[in-house]
């Protein structure tokens, strides 16, 4: 089988099983419905450019992240739980490609959550979206998707190391969204954190999108290049704790229960 076929088939199986879950049923319908309400009421005095950033981009990209990254995350849970995590690790196919046709099925099942944020919003609170440059958005959220995949393999590959995913995955969660600004300018926050949400590629990749519908203060390039740079060092991050999975589960054996 070529890595075509092993991207597609992991990806469409993923789909399949992960739309079977009530749980992330309710995540893809239920949870944009919700903190649409919520943070509609937080915004609702505010100006419309923060409406339009917070509520309606930050809102669908909150929602976007936890179907992708949490699920890509409670996947492994699962393939360990179920100790098939060592079986599909030392497959003839590269685990790799069958990790990364797990998170594009969940990505593209996740869009749906972005597009219903984005709809509800809309329809609640009759708020209209001015976008001042379709193609800055277009590109930005192209761009936005691509760091959240790649800091999906990066946690996913790091929780394959410990046998507590699902403390972690709940503990990064919400903490994650609010440090890289989904729903609130990062600018309120304390210097420390400030400076730890630039570590990371979602922080850039809000604010670039963000750069599409507001007048945020900042140039395109001053935002894009440290998009690019963080992308590029979560993905040398990704590969280097491959090799230590790759010797963790050919060596020592541990990756699934026992």
């Amino acid at each position: 089988m070529n890595s075509t076929s092993v991207l597609l088939t992991s990806m469409q199986t993923q789909m399949k099983q992960t739309f079977a879950r009530n749980m992330f049923k309710f995540t893809l319908f239920v949870g944009p419905f919700l903190t649409t309400i919520i943070l509609g009421e937080m915004y609702r005095r505010s100006t419309a450019d923060n409406f339009v950033a917070y509520v309606v981009l930050g809102n669908g990209l909150w929602n976007l992240w936890n179907c992708i990254a949490f699920s890509s995350a409670g996947d492994i849970n699962r393939e360990r739980y179920s100790n098939t995590l060592s079986i599909i690790f030392s497959a003839p196919a590269d685990f790799r490609l069958i990790l990364l046709g797990k998170i594009l099925g969940n990505t593209i099942l996740s869009l749906g959550s972005f597009f219903l944020s984005v709809i509800f919003a809309t329809v609640l609170y009759r708020n209209p979206i001015t976008v001042n440059n379709w193609a800055v958005l277009i590109f930005a959220l192209a761009l936005t998707i691509m760091a959240f995949i790649i800091m999906s393999i990066f946690i996913a590959y790091l929780l394959t190391l410990s046998r507590k995913t699902t403390i972690y995955m709940n503990c990064l969660e919400a903490p994650f969204a609010l440090i890289c600004g989904f729903v609130f300018p990062i600018e309120n926050l304390p210097a420390f954190f400030q400076y730890l949400a630039w570590i990371f590629p979602p922080t850039w990749a809000v604010r670039l999108l963000r750069l599409s519908v507001t007048d945020s203060g900042y140039g395109l390039w001053e935002t894009l290049i440290p998009l690019i740079v963080t992308m590029a060092v979560f993905a040398a991050l990704a590969s280097a704790l491959y090799k230590v999975i790759f010797k963790q589960a050919k060596i020592l054996g541990t990756l699934d229960m026992a």
